[in-house]
């Protein structure tokens, strides 16, 4: 029987899924929960498992391509007659019939049931055909057949961004050709090969320069930057060339608005005219801050936590948010009411490779120093990799955005969506600063407060800058006001 697999709605009600990378092909076999596809939302970019136990028969979308909520993804023989089904459905049996469900929880092939061992029903872990609640996810067992040993089945390795395999310590295949005899892909990220892909660059003709010849943003972009020079020196004895071949480089370059990119943009021009901004700056001296930091460091107790000025600047927030929570508000029109939290969900704005991301650590006012820097450099991490979880991204209630890791010292940030403040951290510079009655050198920094002028008056906005510019000043002062 052949089943069409729609694409569903992966969570938050998104409509749309771009397709960054086939993991199969037609003609292969592919399991329950196998991944087959890596598809980018407007939020992140999810592993997509399928539904079925079958041959692959057609794949309805291109690498690139984006496909809308319902539409056909892929096509599977799933063996049992001749009728076509689309499946959408919840109904794990439906998702999964009993003779077509593959076994086995472990990597160890001697670990797999023996024939006469009845079968366990496997459940797909796709959101919106969750396994059961009483069971939680399960690994299938690896197949040591020529199947297993394509690179469009091996499991992605655990990496901030998935490479392609390395098919020269592959056994069972030859170095540079697949299964079909066509050249090995060339290794590098999806993320890259979009950008190849955008910019007119051959894969093939680049030598990677990353962790055992991956091919990384920058050696695209240096091709891109050498390819009208390339043009420049062909032989003399050659045509003759217009302005147009001397010089390949586009008058202009379009790249398609969607994904992150898209959604960041939505958010962006809904808040910033809805929300009456005001923003508002404070200098202050951090040297006991930075000094504080380098003790910490210094201290085993708390080797292998990052703490970061971010960190203490998060602290910051939390405490001054508990006496001014007017900043940790929301302004609910349909109802007219003012909503005040009772907990900070701070969002970390994060810039990556698909665009800015807020993930938001829950509850982080209960948090300790270094609780909340494990918490957020475990944000900053699952979002550069682009794995950051639909829950993680909303929710927050107020935001920190730090510019201070590009160089840059103040700003005027817009405020995240139903949110009522955004704080920007600048750069810390070593600065002539008065000091106890004399110029000395002191670490300085300058903190740049937006928020939404229906919730936030001038004077409650003022002090809770100046609240949070007291705790960076003197740490200590923390014990006082928490």
């Amino acid at each position: 029987m052949i089943r069409d697999f729609a694409l569903p709605d992966l969570g938050e009600g998104l409509t749309e899924s771009e397709i960054v990378a086939w993991r199969v092909k037609v003609g292969d076999h592919v399991e329950l929960n196998q991944i087959i596809a890596d598809v980018e939302t407007a939020k992140a970019v999810v592993e997509l498992p399928s539904p079925f136990e079958g041959t692959v028969t057609a794949l309805h979308a291109a690498e690139g391509e984006t496909v809308n909520v319902g539409e056909k993804l892929f096509s599977c023989d799933t063996g049992g007659g001749d009728a076509t089904e689309t499946s959408t459905t919840t109904d794990a049996a439906a998702a999964a019939p009993p003779e077509a469900a593959t076994v086995g929880t472990t990597d160890d092939p001697a670990s797999a049931p023996a024939p006469s061992e009845a079968p366990e029903v496997r459940e797909p872990t796709l959101v919106g055909y969750g396994a059961g609640a009483e069971r939680g996810p399960q690994r299938r067992a690896r197949r040591l057949g020529a199947a297993a040993l394509r690179e469009d089945l091996v499991p992605a390795p655990p990496e901030h961004d998935r490479i392609e395999p390395d098919t020269a310590t592959r056994p069972g295949r030859s170095a540079g050709a697949d299964d079909d005899g066509r050249a090995e892909r060339p290794r590098s990220t999806p993320p890259v090969r979009k950008l190849a892909r955008d910019l007119g660059i051959d894969l093939e003709q680049l030598v990677g320069t990353g962790e055992r010849g991956l091919i990384t943003r920058a050696d695209v972009e240096a091709a891109a930057s050498e390819a009208p020079t390339e043009a420049a020196e062909e032989p003399t004895g050659a045509i003759s060339s217009s302005p147009a071949t001397r010089d390949d480089r586009p008058a202009e370059t379009r790249v398609p608005i969607r994904g992150v990119r898209k959604h960041t943009a939505a958010a962006m021009v809904r808040s910033a005219f809805t929300a009456p901004h005001v923003t508002e700056f404070l200098t202050i001296d951090v040297t006991a801050t930075m000094e504080l930091l380098a003790g910490i460091r210094s201290d085993r107790a708390f080797a292998g936590h990052k703490v970061t000025p971010l960190t203490v600047v998060a602290k910051a927030l939390c405490i001054a948010a508990g006496r001014t929570p007017e900043v940790n508000s929301r302004w609910d029109e349909q109802a007219q009411e003012i909503v005040r939290y009772g907990h900070v969900n701070l969002g970390i704005a994060a810039a990556t490779e698909r665009g800015l991301v807020v993930p938001n650590v829950k509850g982080a006012e209960r948090m300790t120093l270094i609780e909340l820097a494990d918490a957020i450099a475990s944000l900053a991490d699952t979002a550069r990799a682009g794995r950051t979880a639909p829950a993680d991204l909303t929710g927050g209630t107020i935001s920190i955005t730090n510019i201070g890791v590009f160089g840059i010292d103040a700003g005027t940030p817009i405020l995240n969506p139903g949110e009522a403040a955004i704080l920007a951290m600048g750069a810390v510079r070593r600065t002539p600063w008065e000091h106890r009655g004399e110029i000395a050198l002191r670490d300085v920094m300058t903190l740049s407060l937006s928020f939404d002028h229906r919730l936030v008056d001038g004077e409650q906005g003022s002090r809770f800058l100046a609240d949070v510019g007291r705790i960076l000043r003197e740490p200590g002062l923390a014990l006082t006001m928490a």
